[in-house]
């Protein structure tokens, strides 16, 4: 049976209360990665939509012999996005269930919860001047609220935004103290409340990242030539946790007790991301520090956990002046994050990764003031079209709309870049092939391929092709060398970081120098050889260190097989699944190597004195990878693979894993460097109204409540919270199934009839499953089921 992975990394917007809504759908992907878990541990499940995700990869299995995992091990949020990035991340860590989060978010994500107790009218006499304009807003004909609120909600809607107007103004009406501690609760509930396994794989870190602003900013320096260094304002702030320290205590049962952070840490990242300008105040750490007195919560890594996450103000004594706001002002799209979490993932077979992003709006401003009547007649009077932005309009959009809405299409476009890159590659080597072959073919004699290999006859072509392939390449090969040998330094600066996240960036650029210093003192200035080719003590270098070389050729014979062999084999052949095994077998040896929890935790002495003892550094990286050793495993591994294949099959392979060195020098300088970790593009994916249609195509409009008062909407009607929740997990189900099926081979996914099966009965199960909790949206409810099953009864059946 062939093993696949779908990894999602999840990129989750801000949306003010959309937030339930995004809630829904995060959701439903924890019900997916319970699905899986399910599934591969044999567990029977048979309840809403996660026995039809159980049934979709059974079905899969059995009808295209792919076993498919699904998990989600990099999480990136914003403002709301960013508190259920939190909440499922903390789920799929700690196998805490989200059942107990819902009911907080349908009962306490409401303005009257939120109110600070300051801020609320004391009586109906309280701020009577402001009555007029709550009247106007509220009881007009033709008014806002009749406008825009549905008639069964508007009574409770006219209430809460009555007492909305007429609360404190000129300062936020919402309380830190009173979200902070709504945040408490839920993590709470969800310890207290069912649990199940870890939904993550043995040894699979998980890396979720938070956004917030730093509103005065903090100084960072910037080298340059003249003047040598500047000094900066910074206002971007990123919260990360990760599972990657707990997994380098070498415990085995670790993995069954990961968890994110403390409860105090987890909520001082959600309250900061989620600091909206002007609804809340500003998030400080004495809000926090006030919130665990007041609830008795011992919070031990309390100082360890500022230093790392504010270390300017944590050094100077000065954390009471860092005051965070919302982190979707800066970034609201945080896919940088993500895309820097890809590297340090082990991988144990083939995977499918995907880019997923929750977009609940798109194309709709987060905010939509309208045109100042005053400006636009002003406007009209001097020929410009009077739809033109007032003065406000403009203001607000220039600190607000652009600001939140403009970073993804940068990060879209990188990844994009990314991905042609590794389409050019393709086709370079590809073009490359006639005159590898005959090169392999030269160096190693024409019966390599008549014989059956044995590993030390592979070995020794190994060394030799690798030895040719250098002293062919002739003036070419010093450019590549340097390539390499920088790459091999840039990586163990990166691995330095993991093995010891606490130190300076100072730290890292003395031991960067002090690694060149002792390469240089130690014959590495040059990379050639007298008589062409490699030197002697590059090529012992390479040998001991060079891990992304490995990688490289590993993920190259992946796609050797699957495009020359694969591809052409007209039926399923164990023997070829057996291949395939055996490379990501291979690749997971070395990628393994490169994360920092292989090292053991006596690495972070070595690296902290680096500097002083670079030959100590790099003398213990050599013996705890023994890459030399994992060669000859994988030459071994590699004779039992292509021992049963075809003798063209086995032909193809050969050619591929000997050739690699010319396909590497050929192609390495091209890429400046960088040496992609994998030769498959990244996948980007959203989830949003607009994609989710197999219920409702009108998009966000036609669905959501939140979106109204600008997306305050639901934070003033539990009746639209529970609308925006139920579509959440219809549209969560809907592309979820479809990204799914995505990642099977053409000729093997579901056709369209078949797949539109799957999501009408996920629909009617998360139906059931909701029907007793969303009593005030019953109607809607059946309105949706009759539609689904009208639907599902009109489909051909296969």
């Amino acid at each position: 049976m062939r093993e696949k992975e779908l990894r999602l990394a999840l990129i989750c917007y801000g949306g003010v209360s959309l937030a339930i809504y995004m809630h829904g759908i995060t959701r439903e992907i924890w019900h997916l990665c319970r699905a899986s878990r399910n599934f591969h541990d044999a567990t029977p499940i048979n309840e809403g939509s996660q026995a039809i995700y159980r049934l979709l990869l059974h079905d899969i299995e059995q009808e295209s012999g792919i076993a498919m995992r699904i998990l989600t091990d990099i999480v990136a949020g914003s403002s709301a996005g960013g508190i259920n990035g939190i909440f499922l991340s903390q789920a799929i860590t700690t196998g805490q269930s989200l059942e107990p989060l819902t009911d907080l978010w349908l009962s306490n994500a409401d303005v009257e919860k939120l109110l600070d107790p300051d801020a609320r009218p004391f009586s109906r006499f309280t701020k009577f001047w402001a009555t007029p304009i709550a009247w106007l807003l509220l009881r007009r004909r033709g008014g806002a609220v009749q406008q825009n609120v549905a008639k069964e909600a508007r009574d409770e809607v006219a209430g809460k935004l009555s007492s909305f107007v007429r609360a404190r103004w000129f300062a936020p009406p919402f309380g830190g103290m009173e979200f902070s501690s709504l945040l408490l609760d839920a993590f709470q509930a969800m310890e207290n409340g069912p649990k199940g396994p870890s939904l993550l794989p043995p040894a699979q870190p998980l890396d979720l990242f938070v956004t917030a602003t730093d509103f005065y900013g903090y100084k960072t320096t910037l080298n340059l030539n003249s003047p040598a260094k500047v000094s900066e304002n910074e206002h971007r702030l990123t919260i990360r946790f990760s599972t990657v320290a707990q997994l380098n205590a070498d415990d085995a049962e670790n993995d069954h007790h990961l968890h994110l952070g403390h409860h105090a840490e987890l909520v001082f990242a959600a309250r900061a991301t989620a600091s909206f300008p002007g609804a809340f105040p500003p998030m400080t750490v004495r809000e926090i520090d006030n919130l665990s007195t007041k609830h008795k919560l011992s919070w031990p890594n309390r100082d360890n956990f500022l230093a790392r996450i504010l270390p300017e103000y944590s050094s100077n004594n000065n954390l009471e002046n860092a005051i965070l706001v919302d982190g979707s002002i800066l970034a609201n799209a945080p896919f940088m994050q993500a895309i820097g979490a890809l590297r340090n993932r082990p991988a144990r077979r083939e995977v499918d990764r995907r880019f997923v992003y929750i977009d609940p709006k798109p194309g709709i401003a987060s905010f939509r003031p309208k045109i100042n009547r005053t400006d636009a007649d002003e406007l009209a009077q001097h020929g410009h079209p009077s739809t033109g932005p007032g003065w406000f309009a403009t203001i607000f959009g220039a600190s607000s709309n652009i600001p939140r809405e403009q970073p993804i299409r940068d990060s879209l476009e990188l990844i994009n870049g990314r991905s042609d890159r590794i389409m050019r590659m393709k086709d370079i080597t590809d073009n490359l092939q006639h005159e590898v072959e005959q090169y392999v073919e030269q160096m190693v004699g024409r019966n390599l391929f008549i014989n059956r290999p044995t590993a030390a006859r592979l070995t020794k072509w190994r060394l030799k092709t690798q030895d040719q392939s250098a002293k062919l390449a002739g003036i070419s090969y010093p450019t590549y060398g340097h390539l390499k040998l920088a790459g091999i330094v840039d990586d163990m600066i990166s691995l330095a970081r993991r093995i010891l996240p606490s130190a300076t960036e100072d730290h890292f650029q003395s031991l960067r120098s002090a690694i060149w210093t002792y390469l240089k003192e130690n014959g590495m200035s040059s990379v050639s050889g007298k008589s062409g080719g490699a030197s002697k003590e590059i090529i012992e270098f390479f040998i001991q260190h060079d891990l992304r070389y490995r990688i490289r050729r590993m993920r190259f014979m992946a796609r050797k097989l699957s495009d020359e062999v694969e591809a052409k084999s007209t039926a399923t052949s164990p023997n070829i699944e057996q291949m395939h095994d055996v490379i990501y077998h291979i690749l997971a040896l070395y990628l393994d190597r490169e994360t920092a929890n292989f090292h053991g935790p006596d690495m972070a002495k070595i690296v902290q004195n680096g500097p002083e003892n670079p030959h100590a550094f790099l003398s213990a990286l050599m013996q705890k990878r023994d890459l030399q050793s994992t060669d000859i495993l994988a030459d071994e591994m590699i004779c039992e693979g292509i021992a049963n294949l075809e003798d063209e099959q086995r032909r193809a392979m050969m050619f591929g894993y000997l050739g690699y060195p010319l396909y590497d020098i050929a192609t390495l300088p091209l890429l400046q460097g960088e040496g992609l970790d994998e030769f498959d593009p990244i996948k980007v994916d959203r989830i949003s109204p607009d994609d989710a249609v197999a219920i409702e195509p009108g998009g966000t409009i036609a669905t959501l409540k939140g979106i109204e008062f600008n997306n305050f909407g639901a934070f003033f009607s539990r009746t639209y919270r529970e609308n925006d929740y139920l579509w959440g997990r219809l549209h969560g189900a809907d592309r979820l199934i479809d990204i799914v099926c995505s990642t099977l081979p053409q000729n093997a996914r579901p056709n369209a009839s078949k797949i539109l099966f799957y999501k009408y009965d996920a629909f009617i199960g998360i139906l059931d499953q909701e029907q007793k909790r969303l009593s005030n949206i019953r109607p809607k409810m059946a309105e949706i089921r009759a539609k689904v099953e009208k639907m599902r009864a009109e489909l051909p059946i296969d």
